[in-house]
């Protein structure tokens, strides 16, 4: 079914992969996660619990770690037990192995990764779901492989709902790479086919084709969810891809414009990324604004 234009969840970035740190402490993020049920967001999805040598919590599995000296996943599933959120937990992303088509070697370590995950976390009732991090927007890189073996590991030590955020291989950011709408829903199609089971949401993002062309890609992927019994949710980015840096909060018009357009389709909007775009404690001056307008806007649509 539809849902309202409105975001009810979030990622949590804090490998900071392509984004600057805000250098939150544990009074930030209580604040954070308290605006959150204010304003309607119930869920937050880890989106990478490591990558290549950091980590979020002293793991015992990963190799040659840089030294980790809080461990956020703890600190993240605390507060959503207390605040009442629940908790996506994103899987680790090597960074090299998937890369270099060596996928059984990322499968292998994740799986361990995870083991350790479940036995350190898995008590916790906020412990809602498993996001899948690996990204991509074709049928390339052994994708397959690795959402079946890492969705399936997931699956057998505990089983939640486990969600892919993948991305449309668009012109707007992908130039002689992209592919058209057609060729995207064709490789789709392939991809759900052959991973049946491995995953149950999925949450395409937004921002790699043009405005315009967003009506007819969420259509298609609504009809494609419909075929294999997947839930489709929309993780509508609120940074902008228009401007010549990395990366400024939207314009609202065109969050707007984006709200609008998942909500015809998806049945939950999801964003990339509130803490750093959207809220008014955000280090970006311009999130503060953006904030603003939202709030005016899913004022309105109450009234």
């Amino acid at each position: 079914m539809p849902c309202r234009p409105l975001v009810t969840g979030t990622f949590l970035d804090e490998i900071t992969h392509d984004i600057p740190s805000q250098n939150w402490g544990a009074s930030e993020w209580r604040r954070e996660f308290e605006l959150y049920r204010q304003i309607g967001i119930d869920t937050v999805i880890i989106i990478r619990a490591g990558y290549k040598r950091r980590c979020i919590f002293p793991s015992k599995t990963l190799p040659d770690q840089l030294p980790v000296y809080d461990d956020l996943a703890e600190l993240f599933f605390s507060l959503a037990d207390e605040i009442g959120l629940k908790v996506f937990f994103g899987t680790y992303d090597s960074g090299h192995y998937w890369q270099k088509r060596t996928w059984w070697k990322e499968v292998e370590i994740n799986q361990a990764f995870l083991d350790e995950v479940v036995e350190r976390y898995g008590h916790h009732p906020s412990f809602a779901g498993w996001y899948l991090t690996h990204e991509t927007g074709k049928n390339h890189a052994h994708i397959i492989d690795l959402f079946n073996g890492i969705g399936g590991h997931c699956r057998q030590i505990k089983d939640l709902p486990i969600l892919i955020s993948p991305y449309p291989q668009g012109s707007k950011q992908l130039g002689e790479d992209a592919l058209t709408l057609n060729e995207s829903f064709d490789h789709w199609n392939r991809i759900f086919e052959a991973t049946r089971g491995a995953f149950d949401i999925c949450a395409f993002q937004d921002g790699q084709v043009h405005y315009e062309e967003l009506p007819r890609f969420q259509e298609g992927i609504r009809e494609l969810g419909d075929k294999y019994n997947l839930t489709i949710w929309a993780n509508v980015e609120s940074f902008d891809r228009d401007m010549p840096i990395k990366f400024p909060p939207a314009d609202w018009r065109n969050l707007r414009y984006k709200l609008e357009t998942a909500a015809q389709s998806a049945e939950k909007i999801i964003t990339f990324e509130f803490a750093h775009f959207m809220s008014p404690h955000s280090s970006y001056v311009s999130a503060h604004r953006l904030f603003d307008r939202y709030r005016e806007y899913s004022e309105s649509l109450a009234e």
